[in-house]
């Protein structure tokens, strides 16, 4: 164990379920509210549900996890909410 204290040199636990996604998680893409959080070996990637459809054939393959809240937009905005047009 890396005897130095902080973040950094943290362990992860990669059996821990991540936290919820809240408003103040936007999009990488668009800067847009994030409703899909995807894992990589290397770090996370946020998601609007349109960028999530939108590179899922390209983050599925490499992904370690992905976090999908998009059922939450019906909840929170009514039927129709997320369709790009």
């Amino acid at each position: 164990m890396d005897p130095r204290p902080g973040w950094f040199y943290g362990f992860v636990n990669a059996t821990q379920t991540p936290a919820p996604l809240t408003a103040a998680d936007r999009c990488d893409r668009c800067g847009a509210q994030a409703y899909v959080r995807v894992l990589l070996p290397s770090g996370e990637l946020l998601f609007c549900a349109h960028h999530a459809r939108e590179h899922a054939d390209k983050f599925s393959s490499v992904a370690t996890h992905v976090q999908d809240e998009t059922d939450r937009l019906h909840a929170e905005h009514g039927a129709g909410a997320g369709v790009a047009g």
